[in-house]
């Protein structure tokens, strides 16, 4: 059974930043892409930054230049540091992890394993 652990989430003033976390149960994911999408109340899920086997990053617009993405694949593990936070960043952030190895990093949803979400509530 494949379990992804999120951590990181919380509230943050508008400016402010946080750092997710994504823990994975399986070292074979080192040749999957992982990422971060997110869930406002209302809406959909959302792309918001993936990075594959390689380390190649994908940015949603909303994301660019503000969060980065990396992985530890020696710890199996995925983080997204987010900065310069805006209330509109509030959502469920959800961590996914590529069904397949060696995908880009643009996940698709269809085809991701998922993780059961972290809150990141941002107050202006």
């Amino acid at each position: 059974q494949v379990q992804l652990e999120e951590s990181g989430g919380g509230l943050a003033q508008a400016g402010g930043s946080l750092r997710l976390s994504c823990a994975t149960s399986r070292r074979t994911f080192s040749a999957h892409a992982m990422g971060w999408f997110r869930q406002a109340p209302g809406k959909e899920r959302e792309f918001v930054a993936g990075i594959s086997w390689a380390g190649i990053t994908s940015y949603a617009d909303s994301a660019k230049d503000r969060f980065v993405i990396s992985r530890d694949n020696a710890k199996n593990t995925v983080f997204m540091q987010m900065t310069s936070l805006k209330p509109e960043d509030t959502a469920a952030y959800y961590c996914a992890v590529d069904l397949e190895p060696l995908g880009p990093s643009k996940l698709e949803p269809s085809r991701a394993y998922w993780g059961q979400g972290t809150q990141v509530t941002v107050s202006s």
